[in-house]
C-alpha cells in the first residue's frame, strides 16, 4: 500500500490537535475528577498532555495548599503555582483548549513573569 504526502495530511492534523492543549500556553488544568467520598482530582498537564502536577482534596481547591487561585463567582482556576518551582502561572479559559484523554481542559495557563 502506498501513501502520498496529501493523503496522510488529515492524519497530521490530527496528530497536531491532540498534541497541542493549550495552544500558546505553559500547562493546561482539567476539570474535577470526581474519586468519591467528597473527593476530587485536578490535573495539571503540559501541552504535550503529560501530567506535571496535581492536587487531590475534598476541600475546596481555591484556598487548599496555595497551589490554585480561583476568581469571583463565577468561579473558575485563575492561578497555578507550581509544586516543584514555586512559579505562579496566570490561567484562564481558551476556546482552543482540547482533552487529554478523557479530561477535559478547564483553563489554560501561562507564566506571565510573577
Amino acid at each position: 500500500m502506498r501513501f502520498s504526502a496529501f493523503s496522510l495530511l488529515p492524519l497530521l492534523s490530527l496528530v497536531d490537535v491532540a498534541l497541542s492543549i493549550c495552544p500558546g500556553f505553559n500547562y493546561g488544568i482539567s476539570n474535577p475528577q470526581d474519586l468519591g467520598n467528597g473527593v476530587r482530582r485536578w490535573v495539571v498537564y503540559d501541552d504535550s498532555c503529560v501530567p506535571v502536577d496535581s492536587l487531590t482534596t475534598d476541600m475546596n481547591p481555591c484556598t487548599t495548599g496555595n497551589k490554585f487561585g480561583c476568581s469571583p463567582p463565577p468561579i473558575s482556576i485563575n492561578f497555578y503555582r507550581n509544586s516543584f518551582t514555586k512559579l505562579k502561572y496566570a490561567c484562564r479559559g481558551d476556546p482552543n483548549s482540547g482533552k487529554c484523554g478523557n479530561d477535559v481542559i478547564a483553563v489554560c495557563c501561562r507564566n506571565d513573569g510573577h
